[in-house]
Formats: structure tokens, C-alpha cells, sequence
């Protein structure tokens, strides 16, 4: 009976043990205090490139160029007169500021003499001479100063005797070729008897010609009714020349040369 009793009971616990729990279910209504953690990964400091400073350059300062002074000659002082004596063994003194002007007289070694003006472009010089004033060339003198501070006297204060025999002659053209300059006029003849000498020119060109950036006064002289001579250019002042007729007692003109441009 016992046996039957223990038999009984272990059945019974076999069969309670079998039996399906009741599912137990919590019902909250508070909201959990605890925030959702999630994996958000780390921002990753990427390195940067390394600052080089930027190198701003110096800003210029305008330094104004002070302005090239100018220089002016100072005006040469005039004079009206010097004296002079001759150097020259015999030198002739001529009518006009050149030695193809015709000759008035001679004066000796040593001769004293007064200068009263000057041509402005060659070395030639206007003596006191009574009764007529003449010319000689500076080079044979030695003066009591410089010659250049002598007044300007020709040619517009001074003028060469005229011709009572002939008149004035034309230009009738004048041409340049680079720096040669070419003028013809109209032949005016002179008779054998009107020659100062075998050496006269008939016709004296005078010329205010541009040579290394100076104006030249130049007094030439010609038996044939054109001549040829050298203009530069460079030169501040404008050239231009004229032509004479030359005999014994005087000059004929002038003529006017009508300048060829460069």
C-alpha cells in the first residue's frame, strides 16, 4: 500500500511539473527615463594643411622726382666797344664779314684799332674806320676782352655799299638733296672793268646754314650764276641765304632764297 501511495505521489508531481506556466505581462504606463544610447561614431579632427603666411608685399611709396632744373644761360654782357691791335704781319680789312667782300684797306703788324660790333655765326669783326667802317677776321687781332660781347651788327646793323651800276638779280630755284643744298639765279654779267681784281667774285652768296646742330654764317663767293653747299638739320633756327651781285664800287641785291625743306 505504502509502495502504491509513493507510486502515486511521483505521478503526480510528474504531472504538475508538465502543465504550461501563465505568461506573466508588466504594463507600465511611465516613460523610462533612461535616453537611447546609440554608436554614433566621434567626429574625426582631420589635420589641416600647414599656414604659411602669405607674404604681402611692401606697398610702394610714390617718391615724387624732383623736376630737372633748367639750366639758362646767362645773357653775355654787351659792350659797345674794345680795343684791339693787329697780329697779323698785314691784314685787310673789307667791306662786308668775309674774305670774298672787296677790299677797303691794310693795316699793319701792331696797328691798334677799335672794334664796335660783330657778326653772330663767323669771326669776323667791325672796325672804327674813318671814312668808312670795315671788316677783318678776329683770328689776327688781340682784344681787350672777349670779341663775342661785342653788339650784332650785321646783318642787320650794318649795310654794304650799293652798286650804282647793276640791279639785283633772281633765284630761280633752290634744291636740296639730303643735306646738299643747291641754288641757281639768273646770270647778271659783269663787265671786265668793273672787276676789283682777277680775284672778284661776281655774285656773293651769303648763308645762315645748320652745321652740327649750330647756325653758320657762311659768306661765299661764285663766278657762275648757281652754287652748292652742306644744311644740316638739328638746328633751333630756321636757314636761309641770299644772293649778291659784286662789282668794284658795290653790291647789287640781295636776292632772298626761297629755303628747301628739309
Amino acid at each position: 500500500m505504502k509502495k502504491i501511495l509513493i507510486t502515486s505521489l511521483l505521478l503526480i508531481s510528474i504531472l504538475a511539473c508538465s502543465l504550461p506556466s501563465a505568461a506573466v505581462t508588466e504594463t507600465s504606463n511611465e516613460t523610462p527615463n533612461e535616453t537611447l544610447l546609440t554608436n554614433t561614431p566621434a567626429e574625426v579632427i582631420q589635420p589641416t594643411d600647414t599656414l604659411v603666411p602669405t607674404l604681402v608685399p611692401p606697398t610702394e611709396t610714390f617718391t615724387p622726382i624732383p623736376p630737372i632744373e633748367t639750366i639758362t644761360p646767362s645773357p653775355v654782357p654787351v659792350v659797345d666797344s674794345m680795343k684791339a691791335v693787329v697780329t697779323a704781319d698785314k691784314l685787310v680789312c673789307r667791306y662786308g664779314p668775309g674774305a670774298n667782300y672787296l677790299y677797303l684797306i691794310a693795316f699793319n703788324n701792331k696797328t691798334p684799332m677799335r672794334l664796335i660790333g660783330r657778326t653772330d655765326g663767323n669771326n669776323w669783326v667791325l672796325v672804327e674806320n674813318s671814312p668808312q667802317k670795315c671788316w677783318v677776321n678776329s683770328e689776327f687781332v688781340q682784344a681787350e676782352g672777349d670779341p663775342k660781347h661785342l653788339k650784332v651788327m650785321y646783318p642787320d646793323g650794318f649795310k654794304i655799299p650799293v652798286s650804282p651800276y647793276y640791279g639785283p638779280t633772281t633765284v630761280l630755284s633752290a634744291t636740296r638733296e639730303g643735306d646738299e643744298v643747291t641754288v641757281s639765279w639768273i646770270e647778271i654779267i659783269v663787265s671786265p672793268g668793273k672787276y676789283e681784281d682777277e680775284n672778284m667774285f661776281p655774285y656773293i652768296v651769303e648763308v645762315w646754314r645748320c652745321e652740327n646742330g649750330e647756325i653758320i654764317f657762311e659768306t661765299l663767293g661764285s663766278r657762275f650764276p648757281f652754287i652748292s653747299f652742306v644744311d644740316q638739320a638739328g638746328c633751333d633756327q630756321p636757314s636761309r641765304g641770299r644772293v649778291y651781285i659784286q662789282e668794284k664800287h658795290g653790291y647789287a641785291g640781295p636776292a632772298e632764297i626761297p629755303w628747301p625743306a628739309q
